[in-house]
Formats: C-alpha cells, sequence, structure tokens
C-alpha cells in the first residue's frame, strides 16, 4: 500500500536544468530518509542524493555543487533540483524511501524510475 511517484523527467539541453518530485503515499507511519538513484545503460546503479529526517543531504562528487535536495514534510515529498546539466548525467532516475509502515515495519521502498537525457 506504499507507493512513490515520481515526475519531472524528460529532455534538455546541457547545461538546462530538470526539477524531479517523488511523492510518498500510503500506509506511512514515519519517513527516516529519502533520496534518488541513477542508472546509466550499462552502469551500475549509483547514488545521486539523499536526504534524512533531520534535513541532513549527502551527495557525491560527480554531483556536489550542481544537484540539490529538498524536502516537504506536510506531503511526503522529496525533491531533486539538477542544474548545469551535462551529458553523462543522462540516466533513468529513481526516488527512494527508507520508511516504517503504519504496521511498523521498516523498509526501502523504489519508485519505477523517470528518464533524465541531457543530449544537444
Amino acid at each position: 500500500q506504499v507507493q512513490l511517484v515520481e515526475s519531472g523527467g524528460g529532455l534538455v539541453q546541457p547545461g538546462g536544468s530538470l526539477r524531479l518530485s517523488c511523492a510518498a503515499s500510503g500506509s506511512i507511519f514515519s519517513i527516516n530518509a529519502m533520496g534518488w538513484h541513477r542508472q546509466a545503460p550499462g552502469k551500475q546503479r549509483e547514488l545521486v542524493a539523499t536526504i534524512t529526517s533531520i534535513g541532513r543531504t549527502n551527495y557525491p562528487d560527480s554531483v556536489k555543487g550542481r544537484f540539490t535536495i529538498s524536502r516537504d514534510n506536510a506531503k511526503n515529498t522529496v525533491y531533486l533540483q539538477m542544474n548545469s546539466l551535462k551529458p553523462e548525467d543522462t540516466a533513468v532516475y529513481y526516488c527512494y524511501a527508507d520508511l516504517r509502515r503504519l504496521g511498523g515495519s521498516r523498509g526501502d521502498y523504489w519508485g519505477q524510475g523517470t528518464q533524465v537525457t541531457v543530449s544537444s
């Protein structure tokens, strides 16, 4: 009964910007952390950004200074603002949430992914 719905992907030119959104819904008791991973063709899935329930963030060097993760706790929504996009950012971006359900079970949940393509 937990869903993560992503939006905001698309085609953008190098140097452009996109803003991804991910809304968690369902029988959620609490969310410990949310974030984003990405997977490019032929590559392993990699961390893009995370944010904890207290607002602590983490980024790899590849996106630091260009990407910003934020959250709206009232909406159970996490955002990823991506600026100065490069062709190597092209990937499917997956939202995840580390959460506890109303029944008390804790686990990781994933969205279906949204395609980001950076190309001229």
